[in-house]
């Protein structure tokens, strides 16, 4: 497409000028000079004219080569998921549980007793096989349960939801140690309830996840930024409704057959509308539906669903579908996916996700109902519809909560409700559409379809559907009112009513008339379109909102080009045509011109009434999308360089990918096309074309990409039928024309058609111009031969079971075929043969045919004899045209032979090297065309050769072979191989190896090298394959084939001699390589500094700011600096182990950092590369090393630079990877070839392949041209037998000590139920298998094993080690974990020395202990002499010179008595650290390592279940034998006491009210546990009724445990439950927990507040309980941490917390206590009591006397109650109480007294 509305006459002009299709390198440059007019070669781009694929038509489109549709198609699928902690949960004293869900399956954790943070570490894996849209859609939901049980289900805490689709769009497929916010569902004003950390991978097939290293993590868990969630969503997620509001639908398939039908009719008498919908919709899990209309096909609904959700949410997509309600089943009608991605935006001007109110489509099965529907998949929404279903108004709206409103109602709940019905136009005006299409061929009719009569129908939505469209839309009763009879007689026939209108009346045609179609060939049919081209039209209303088809059409077009572009550039860089840079810049150029076309274009864009607010905001975002992407792409090409263009392809294939996603409109309107091909009124096969893709609109650019061309189409079955080889035969393959626009803009719609035709219409559109026709006559023709040049195909499909095939190639054009001679067992046939096509006949004008030739279809079959050919792949070409006025001269002719791309199915399968060309036979007949000429010596009979100007060059080169051996062959038809033999063959001449005599014995050849000539193309892309091919030579001469292998490519086989040039330097004086980019005086300085400190290292780089660290250290004091130092004595092979973790997770940070900051430095500038020559590059190098190792110390974080200092252990290297991907799987000079057998399968993934393996060829091929140079076979020693393969060691078989040491495995797929396995080791080598199944390891699914096994195996016939993980069982026989295949032949005799890794520092004792038999002195001497190389020289002052290089290093070793020895020995190991670095013979030697190896399982091909950690020495056995193994068992955990006293607790709060006086109290006693859970917990005794909150206890726990210093964690072992066969090892974090409790009589006691200290790094203690405050626990302040491992004895106070009801940390007391550690011989020497018991006791706390029990003694306690506070108040009332006694008796006994007084007077 030409940009600009109108085309450009400048268009034709090109045209004429006769653009070559492909140009050569030279006049690619010449055109480069003439636009660039010499300009600097960097800023030159070219434009697409000068595309390497053909010219771009202007009336055909492309057709698309891939048959099958992908979606839909079952696969594998696991998703594992590791539950390793959770986090302030919460709730009060927990019992919690995680509930780990994946769809329907659950599975759940143990349970972890009275904590809020429990550890698991427990994993789990769900195994699926289902199709891809299907397994995204999934939802993954973890959720925490509060005490369950066998009874009762327990409380949910909360939980969280993600959908698979996310997990696999992340980076690798997962999140690792990411943590999951819960929250709570049924209450969502609660805010977050928790955190759970987790591992969650999901793995496809042939996805490998790269898991991150699992090493001792001491990362500090920073959780807020490590939140589960995808790269940018918010942290505080909010809580959302999600309103789906559901207006109404049409349009709807009966559901019922006629036969109930017309019992109801019978019934009822009435004829009523056979189906019962309702809307379901499912979103995040969770389900809701409308209610059901009964009986209408247009059924009415006006009601919302509401979801409540977080926002946004992490489910990408929501369900809609239309269902029938029935009595038996309820089946789907049909349903539409909404993609949240697609109706939202969350850039900073994004927009909530809002739809509609809009139609959307749905397509699924065939309308006619049957009880068993084939294709009821289809309605589900799995596959690709093949007929229009329903059409559904729908729309969404999203409102973000207020969680604070106290109206909200808090529950999610899915909710139903009534929704305000909207206008009839909302959705757009009404307008009609219509629809033309003419058929020009229909050819390649699969032959079961060829007896009976063929039409063709076209509908779009229900318009056209003549079968079983029947429901009729209502829109068009609307619009003529007509009356009730004639809609009826209407559902019937269901023709569009005739209307009267001045274009005159017509009725749509929407299906050709039936034609018996006419034989082809034996597999294909043609119908006998010739000069007759049928057309169909069809009138339909739609609402118009072509707005948005238009928008698509636009970005769809601008990512084509852009597409067409890259796939230019990736062509020309895979054929290595010059300057694909330049091609690059001119895709930019029109990228980014377009994308500011786009805006203008979009800009004038009036507000329609029925623009949605989706319309309006992505209009918006694509604006803004595409502006940025226009400036990006003008900034891009002004980087392109040589250098930077593979960088730069990859960001424009993200340009493409977002275009492509920009592009796909969401809301939909017209329907999509359908074709359906038809015999005898059944449907067949169909194709389905969008209908944006053939839309009309006034401006170019807006037209879809196939209005108004011819485009190819390949009809296909439908559902399932269309999958695997029955899917893959075409079922017709059509030319045809497509028009589709607004009815008043119809006047030219044969405007695209080829010209020279007449109207044929039906008789009452007679003289109408714009009457559309019924039929197209043609009346020009032209008529052409077709020359198929098929030279040859390659790495084609094995159909045969000898894993070969017998292909032919059949070529279709227009209505003839002709096939090429079989060529018999080969996967590579050159075929070499000219087919030509007489009398081609092709409709049109001469002009046309130039640039828009009809494709050509070439289908490659496998010959059998009996039986019909198998299919193996098709692929498609266009001819290059040369009309009869043209000259056949260059630059187009004779045309080049081209590379095209075979499919079978979705899948590639071979390549075919031909050339198409298409000659016009002018008024002269046949004399005028160029003659055939061929290569006259070959005798082939009627077959032609392809001629000479077309047909490769030759030039003679001579191929090497190095027969070493066969390996691992299978039995041929039961019989074993005994004799077998290798047979090469490469175009047409070959070589025969020697004959093994008894491969049982040797397997080896006795003839090393043999060489053949042969002629190849000049060309080495079109170099032809070289076959390897294994024979069993059986009795009587007879062969059978064993298997065979095609190599592909010789590329990497082509021998160039070297530049002499290159080569000058490199022999240049002598080169200092200095291996720390540092001044020399320096680095003496720091090699005194070594040797001071007593510890061999090589290689120290010191930066300056480490060592001011370093001063600044030794400043602090001297206690720290002693804790730097490891001590020898402790240091084992583990220590070195960890530490290289340490360095290999380091290394993958600073990989990371650097590549962040590359990525800064390229956005900022392109800097220009120094070009120096020689040293000075070597210069510049250092000096970009030491820079950059400068800013990776800036960039580091702080602890990482304090362990660099720490770190004096000599290190091994940790490869993350298998050693094989890290040295090209030790192929440097012995190459592997499998050999293949048997069919491929007929699924599309190719992970049969190894099903097909039957063993392997071990050798190497050398190809060249010949004569070589002279000085090469002059050079000593040059032995003519060997040829190039010089030093080639001998094949003789050899007797080889393997030991094998297996370090552990992580994430084992779990074998048992309890989601658990019982791992032990097996390893395999020839007839030796070792099973160390006693030491199984009970139920881990991260063992450490920690073993090394010696095995004594003689190569070659020995040399496939296996290396298995088993499940032990109790009962039955063990299963299969995973294993993992090492050739350990390969290694043995690779140059990069795979024997023994090279230690990094030379050590004779210690953890140290170099473990070669072999000193690195004799090493070094070894490898000079091998590679011819002058050296080692050693010189004084510790150098040494090889070749011209020399190297520096120490001199001195130590022995274990601590004397200094002279030695040789490092200066040699520096060499050996840099042999890569010596001219010539240098490579990279292997080091001492550990690799860790993905663990597969044959019965689960492609998905990892494990991974191992291990590595291999192997030493000959006729050298000196190796000192003994290196003892790697796991080191035993230490055993430790831990004594914690609690003196004293302070402020803890009141939770008791007093009966009598309302006072609060507590009674108060403190919990403490350390290990696993509070199995092993204690208690103090109770301080009673405190009332201050002060508590006195002076009270003792002891915790003895196991710990591992090395991966800080305590080891503790039990059984699982009382069923348990064995113990179970755990390992969990050292944290001791303390909790205040109050002690109730008869109630539960109360929790009151915990606080848990990771013994490793807990906040030091305050000195008093005034400075103690709640920041020391909750890490908001910076605080001094301290390890009780180093410190031993810590004694402080420290806060108590608890969470109140709002959620919020609260301090709740505080206490005072003494931690103290001792290894358990201490504790031994100095026991002492529990509680305040002997030895060694506490002395009892001085307390109040309250603490008596108040019943048990009351007196005292009213005592204490009212003595204490009214103490004076009582004094005060008993005096008074007394002097009123006395005043009372006074008076009760004054009057007696008186009386007697005076009486007795």
């Amino acid at each position: 497409m030409k940009l600009g509305k109108a085309r450009h006459p400048k268009d034709d002009h090109h045209r004429k000028q006769d653009e070559p299709a492909i140009l050569e390198a030279e006049d690619l440059d010449r055109k480069a000079m003439r636009l660039g007019g010499g300009l600097d070669p960097d800023t030159i781009s070219l434009a697409s004219v000068t595309a390497v694929t053909t010219n771009v038509s202007n009336k055909r489109s492309k057709p698309d080569i891939k048959m099958e549709p992908s979606a839909g198609r079952p696969m594998d699928y696991q998703v594992s998921i590791t539950v390793i902690e959770a986090r302030q949960l919460v709730g009060l004293n927990m019992d919690p549980v995680v509930c780990v869900e994946v769809g329907d399956e659950k599975k759940y954790t143990s349970m972890k007793e009275s904590t809020n943070c429990p550890y698991y570490n427990e994993y789990f894996v769900f195994d699926f096989h289902v199709p891809p849209d299907v397994m995204f859609d999934k939802i993954i939901k973890l959720s925490v349960i509060h005490s369950k049980n066998l009874l009762r289900s327990g409380t949910l805490v909360g939980s969280f939801k993600m959908d698979v689709g996310t997990v696999y769009t992340q980076p690798e497929h997962q999140f690792h140690h990411k943590w999951a916010i819960l929250s709570d569902p049924e209450d969502i004003t609660a805010g977050l309830k928790g955190y759970v950390k987790v591992d969650i991978a999901v793995v496809g097939k042939g996805d490998n996840i790269k898991t991150p290293h699992k090493a001792n993590e001491t990362d500090e868990d920073d959780i807020e930024g490590n939140l589960l969630l995808p790269d940018g969503v918010p942290q505080e997620r909010q809580w959302a409704r999600f309103y789906i509001k559901i207006y109404r639908a049409e349009g709807l398939p009966r559901m019922n057959t006629s036969i109930m039908a017309n019992v109801k009719k019978a019934l009822i008498g009435e004829n009523k509308d056979l189906v019962d919908p309702y809307v379901q919709v499912l979103f995040a899990g969770q389900k809701g539906k409308t209610s059901v209309q009964k009986s209408s096909y247009e059924p009415l609904w006006n009601e919302q669903i509401v979801f409540t959700e977080m926002f946004p949410p992490l489910c990408k997509r929501i369900k809609v579908q239309i269902r029938d309600s029935d009595k038996v089943n309820d089946v789907a009608i049909g349903t539409h996916f909404i993609d949240l991605r697609k109706i939202a935006n969350e850039g900073d001007k994004g927009f909530l996700p809002t739809f509609g109110p809009a139609w959307v489509n749905m397509y699924g099965s065939t309308r006619n109902y049957t009880l068993m529907d084939e294709h009821q998949d289809l309605n589900e929404g799995l596959g690709e519809g093949v007929s229009f279903r329903a059409r559904l108004l729908l729309g969404l709206a999203v409102e973000i909560l207020d969680t604070s409103n106290p109206e909200l109602t808090s529950s999610t709940e899915v909710q139903v409700e009534l929704a305000t019905p909207v206008s009839d136009n909302c959705t757009g005006k009404m307008e009609e559409f219509f629809l033309f299409g003419s058929l020009l061929e229909a050819t390649m009719i699969d032959r079961k379809n060829g007896d009976k009569p063929i039409n063709f129908e076209v509908t779009i939505g229900n318009y056209g559907n003549e079968i079983d469209g029947m429901s009729k839309p209502t829109i068009r009763k609307k619009k003529e009112g007509g009356d009730g009879n004639e809609e009826e007689s209407e559902l019937l026939q269901n023709e569009s009513e005739e209307e009267g209108r001045d274009d005159g009346e017509f009725v749509s045609v929407s299906a050709t008339p039936p034609m018996k179609p006419l034989i082809t060939d034996r597999n294909y049919f043609h119908l006998p379109y010739f000069d007759k081209k049928p057309c169909i039209y069809i009138k339909s209303w739609w609402q118009d909102q072509r707005r948005r088809l238009y928008n698509s059409n636009i970005m769809d077009k601008i990512a084509d080009k852009l597409e067409e572009g890259l796939n230019d550039v990736h062509e020309m860089i895979k054929t290595e045509k010059p300057h694909p840079e330049r091609r690059l810049r001119g895709v930019l150029e029109e990228l980014s011109s377009s994308c500011l076309r786009f805006v203008t274009l979009t800009n004038k864009d009036q507000n329609h009434s029925s623009r949605t607010r989706l319309d309006r905001e992505r209009l918006k975002s694509c604006m803004r999308e595409l502006e940025t992407m226009g400036q990006q792409a003008k900034t891009m090409r002004s980087q392109v360089k040589k250098t930077t263009i593979r960088d730069k392809l990859k960001q424009s294939q993200n340009f493409l990918q977002k275009l492509r996603f920009l592009a796909d409109e969401p809301q939909h309107s017209i329907p999509d096309i359908f074709i359906w091909m038809m015999s005898n009124n059944k449907r067949i096969a169909y194709a389905r074309i969008p209908s944006k893709d053939i839309l009309y609109s006034i401006v170019d650019e807006e037209t879809g990409k196939d209005c108004g061309k011819v485009k190819t189409v390949f009809l296909r079955l439908p559902g399932k039928k269309g999958f695997g080889p029955a899917g893959w035969t075409v079922q017709a393959k059509m030319e045809i024309y497509l028009w589709l626009g607004l009815n008043k803009q119809r006047k030219d719609f044969l405007g695209g058609l080829p010209c020279g035709f007449e109207e044929k219409k039906l008789l009452k559109g007679q003289g109408i111009a714009t009457f559309p026709p019924i039929c197209l006559l043609y009346t020009k023709k032209q008529v052409f031969q077709l020359r198929v040049h098929m030279y040859q195909a390659r790495s084609l499909f094995a159909a045969d079971s000898s894993g070969l095939s017998d292909p032919f190639a059949r070529v279709f054009f227009i209505t003839q075929s002709q096939c090429t001679e079989v060529l018999n067992e080969t996967l590579c046939p050159t075929w070499d043969q000219l087919l030509v096509f007489d009398n081609v006949e092709l409709y049109g004008e001469a002009h046309e045919m130039r640039d828009d030739p009809p494709i050509i279809v070439i289908e490659i079959y496998d010959q059998d004899t009996v039986g019909k050919a198998d299919f193996m792949g098709r692929t498609f070409a266009k001819p290059v045209v040369k009309m009869s006025d043209e000259e056949y001269c260059p630059p187009r002719f004779p045309p080049q032979l081209e590379y095209y791309q075979i499919y079978r199915g979705n899948s590639t399968a071979g390549d075919l090297l031909a050339a198409f060309e298409l000659l016009q036979i002018g008024p002269a007949g046949k004399s005028d065309l160029p003659p055939i000429d061929g290569p006259t010596d070959l005798d082939r009979g009627p077959i032609l050769p392809v001629p000479l100007g077309i047909r490769p060059v030759l030039s003679k080169y001579r191929v090497e072979i190095l027969f070493w051996g066969l390996r691992d062959l299978k039995r041929v038809n039961l019989a074993q191989v005994d004799r077998p033999r290798v047979d090469i063959e490469c175009a047409g001449r070959g070589v025969q190896s020697s004959l093994i005599q008894n491969y049982k014995k040797n397997p080896n050849f006795s003839t090393l090298v043999k060489w053949f000539e042969v002629d190849l193309p000049e060309n080495e892309l079109l170099h032809p394959p070289l076959n390897i091919r294994v024979v069993d030579c059986r009795a009587f001469g007879r062969y059978t084939l064993v298997g065979s292998h095609a190599v592909n490519s010789l590329r990497k086989f082509i021998y160039r001699p070297p530049d002499k040039k290159a080569q000058h330097w490199s022999a240049a004086g002598e080169i200092v390589v200095n291996m720390e980019p540092e001044v020399p005086i320096k680095k003496m300085e720091t090699m005194v500094k070594l040797e001071a400190n007593s510890d061999a290292v090589v290689k120290v780089d010191v930066s300056e700011e480490e060592k001011e660290k370093k001063k600044k250290k030794k400043k602090g004091g001297i206690e720290e600096m002693e804790e730097e130092e490891p001590d020898e004595s402790m240091l084992d092979w583990w220590s070195k182990y960890f530490a290289s973790i340490e360095t290999m997770k380091e290394l993958l940070w600073q990989q990371e950092a650097a590549a962040v900051e590359a990525e800064e430095k390229e956005e900022m500038e392109l800097a220009d590369g120094a070009k120096g020559q020689g040293k000075t590059k070597e210069k510049t190098k250092a000096a970009k090393e030491d820079k950059k190792k400068k800013q990776q110390q800036q960039q580091q974080p702080p602890e990482a630079l304090e362990k660099k200092n720490k770190q004096k252990i000599d290190e091994l290297k940790v490869f993350p990877k298998e050693l094989e991907l890290e040295f090209d799987i030790f192929e440097d000079w012995l190459h592997t070839f499998n050999l293949f057998r048997g069919k491929i399968g007929d699924d599309d993934d190719n992970a049969a392949d190894d099903d097909r393996i039957v063993g392997r060829f071990k050798g190497s091929l050398c190809v060249y041209k010949v004569p070589l140079p002279d000085d090469i076979t002059k050079e000593a020693g040059y032995d003519p037998n060997f040829g190039m393969f010089q030093g080639i060691p001998s094949n003789d078989p050899i007797n080889v000590l393997v030991r094998v040491y297996v370090v552990r495995a992580t994430d084992l797929h779990p074998a048992d139920i309890n989601g658990k396995a019982d791992p032990y080791v097996v390893i395999k080598l020839g007839k030796t298998d070792i099973k160390d199944k006693e030491n199984y390891i009970s139920k881990q699914l991260n063992p450490v094993f920690g073993k090394s096994f010696d095995i004594e195996a003689t190569f070659p016939m020995e040399s496939m080690l296996t290396v298995a993980i088993y499940d032990w069982d109790l009962v039955g026989s063990d299963d299969l974990i995973g294993e993992t295949k090492i050739d350990l032949e390969n290694r043995y005799y690779s140059k990069h020395r795979a024997t023994c890794g090279i230690a990094q520092t030379y050590a004779i004792h210690g953890y140290n202990i170099w473990r070669d038999p072999q000193k690195p002195t004799q090493i070094l001497s070894k490898l000079c002499k091998e590679g011819k190389v002058d050296g080692p020289h050693y010189g004084p002052g510790g150098r040494v010179k090889v070749c011209n290089r020399v190297f520096m290093g120490p001199t001195e070793v130590e022995d274990e008595n601590g004397q200094k020895k002279q030695t040789d020995e490092h200066l040699a190991l520096t060499v050996l650290h840099h042999w890569d670095e010596i001219p010539r013979v240098g490579c990279k030697l292997v080091p001492e390592h550990v690799e860790t190896r993905p663990l597969l399982n044959p019965d689960k091909p492609g998905i990892e279940q494990g991974r191992l950690e291990m590595w291999v020495d192997m030493f000959p056995m006729d050298m000196p034998a190796p000192g003994p193994a290196i003892d790697i068992s796991p080191r035993k955990p230490k055993k430790y006491e831990l004594r914690v006293i609690v003196w004293n607790t302070d402020e803890v709060v009141l939770e008791d009210d007093d009966y009598f006086t309302g006072e609060k109290s507590s009674d108060i006693f403190v919990r403490g546990w350390l290990k696993g859970q509070q199995e092993d917990k204690q208690d103090t005794d109770v301080h009673y009724h405190s009332l201050t909150g002060e508590g006195n206890f002076n009270w003792r726990y002891i915790f003895p445990f196991d710990y591992l210093a090395a991966e800080e964690k305590i080891v503790i072992s039990k059984k699982e439950s009382m069923f348990s066969w064995d113990e179970t090892e755990y390992k969990i974090p050292a944290r001791l927990t303390l909790q205040v409790w109050d002690a109730d009589h008869f109630s539960a006691d109360d929790f009151l507040g915990g606080i848990e200290l990771d013994l490793n790094r807990f906040p030091r203690g305050a000195k008093t309980a005034k400075q103690c405050s709640m920041e020391l626990a909750t890490g908001e302040i910076e605080v001094p941490m301290v390890s009780i491992f180093k410190q031993k004895r810590v004694k402080g106070w420290w806060p108590f917390l608890a969470r109140d009801e709002n959620d919020e940390m609260e301090m709740t007391g505080k206490v005072e206590a003494e931690l103290h550690l001792l290894t358990a011989e201490e504790a031994e020497k100095s026991p002492a009591g529990l509680a305040r018991n002997e030895p060694d006791p506490l002395e009892k706390p001085n307390r109040p006397d309250t603490s008596f029990i108040w019943f048990l003694n009351p007196l005292k306690s009213i005592r204490y109650f009212i003595w204490h506070t009214y103490r004076w108040l009582l004094l005060k009332i008993l005096l008074l109480v007394l002097f009123l006694l006395m005043v009372g008796l006074f008076f009760y006994s004054m009057p007696g007294y008186l009386v007697k007084k005076l009486l007795g007077a």
